[in-house]
């Protein structure tokens, strides 16, 4: 990294934003242009989990067993989002690359129209059949009394989720990270105030319990992506774009779609695997229900920010191949990695130290303590070599070569850690602790198998 002074000054140009040619140039201070500002957007998302799992944990263990059901049903929005968003980024990032500013914000422009359409289905189907999902996921009776609501606006207002999560991953493909970072800030700032006056009837806010966070979290996102869809429409970012842009172009839609297909089977398949995991801890009761959840939050919160920076390599592989520049994506893509260990293993050993503590900012129930502090010890010892993978992942994506994760995620995470989740908790009388510990597993096995392939080169191949 580059001195003090230089490093500082550095910073202060990625939070303001920097308009650097990725292609050229330092790659330890191109990564870290786009990593401070997408590492500060992954803490921002973060926030949205723990600050919801911190309010709605003093209404006691249903209203935190129906945050978790909900989060794992809305893996399948989350699917859709990230998968347009690997699309997106890919496309644009390549365009970039090539210095075809025209192209990019085409691609940017079906990229809405793609997620618009659906964000409204996804949407309309998840409200109506809210309480029938939470009865699917083995929510008891009392789950779904109090949970329903929290649920159904959770669902209905999804789409805010899937173009928050689209556009600024249009933004980081383009290299224009500090606005996605500002976009998460709104979202982030309004969440919080919110949060707190509608779970509790703070002055003139309604009292509504749990289903206040949702409220909370659906307004922050909702505004948040009306002020990203705005600035893809005005000056002052990298794409801009037009009315002609939203025309459905056959060839380019199809591009988006084979990308954005395979990165949403990609992260649906991973995403879908938590539901796997919590339809395992259910079976322990609502107790062991709510510890996990509680530390899967705090999980979360530690890997978002390292997707971050993972986001950056993605972008930096993304641009090098539409520059001809392979082997400069490689290094960008080694470099941070090894940043990202340094940060993921500090991090787990502080979770591995402290989790009880931790773990007792959301709850006071010692079942819940228990099973929460378990969870987050076991599962961080698997952050350094998580820390490797998720890098090297996000650059197979980068480079639109996104069927490789693809049948990583399936292969590592349904045929290898859901069976072995099952075997050592329930059959081998683990308990708990046997599901947390084929977590961390599984994360150590994803980083080797993704190292290896991507050692093989195939991604440097791959046309967009």
């Amino acid at each position: 990294m580059a001195s003090r002074p230089r490093f500082w000054a550095a910073v202060r140009e990625a939070l303001h934003g920097s308009r650097q040619d990725y292609t050229e140039g330092s790659i330890s201070r191109a990564i870290l242009l786009l990593a401070v500002p997408m590492v500060l957007e992954m803490t921002l998302e973060s926030v949205f989990a723990v600050v919801d799992v911190y309010f709605v944990g003093r209404l006691g263990a249903n209203a935190v067993a129906t945050v978790g059901l909900t989060e794992s049903m809305l893996a399948l929005l989350y699917a859709a989002a990230l998968g347009l968003g690997v699309g997106a980024t890919a496309l644009v990032a390549r365009r970039i690359g090539e210095h075809d500013a025209g192209a990019a914000s085409h691609a940017a422009g079906q990229s809405v129209v793609l997620g618009l359409f659906v964000a409204l289905v996804m949407g309309a189907t998840g409200a109506a059949l809210a309480p029938r999902l939470l009865a699917v996921m083995g929510a008891g009776p009392s789950v779904i009394a109090t949970g329903t609501g929290y649920t159904r606006v959770m669902l209905g207002g999804s789409g805010s989720i899937l173009m928050l999560f689209l556009v600024n991953a249009i933004f980081r493909g383009a290299g224009d990270a500090a606005i996605a970072m500002r976009v998460l800030w709104l979202a982030n700032a309004i969440n919080i105030v919110l949060d707190p006056c509608l779970i509790f009837g703070l002055g003139p806010f309604p009292h509504l319990g749990v289903t206040g966070a949702a409220v909370a979290t659906t307004t922050g996102r909702s505004i948040g992506a009306l002020y990203a869809l705005s600035r893809l429409v005005r000056p002052g970012s990298r794409v801009k774009v037009r009315l002609r842009d939203l025309g459905i172009d056959a060839r380019v839609m199809g591009r988006l779609l084979r990308l954005s297909g395979a990165g949403a089977l990609q992260t649906l398949i991973g995403s879908a695997s938590w539901i796997g995991l919590v339809r395992i801890a259910a079976t322990f009761g609502s107790s062991v229900l709510a510890g996990y959840t509680i530390g899967i939050r705090v999980v979360v919160f530690a890997l978002l920010p390292s997707w971050g920076l993972s986001n950056a390599a993605a972008t930096m592989v993304g641009q090098a191949l539409g520059a001809s520049r392979p082997e400069r994506g490689a290094r960008a893509v080694q470099l941070t990695a090894l940043y990202n260990c340094a940060v993921l293993t500090v991090i787990g050993a502080l979770f591995v130290a402290f989790a009880r503590p931790i773990v007792g900012l959301f709850t006071t129930e010692p079942d819940v303590l228990r099973a929460g502090t378990d969870c987050l010890r076991l599962i961080a010892l698997g952050f350094p070599f998580y820390a490797y993978g998720m890098v090297v992942t996000q650059a197979f994506n980068g480079a639109g070569d996104t069927w490789t994760p693809t049948w990583l995620n399936f292969v590592i995470f349904w045929i290898w850690e859901i069976p072995l989740a099952y075997a050592l908790a329930i059959p081998m009388h683990f308990g708990p602790r046997g599901l947390f510990v084929a977590v961390s597993i599984a994360f150590s096995t994803l980083a080797v198998a993704a190292v290896i392939l991507f050692r093989r080169g195939r991604w440097k191949r791959i046309t967009v």
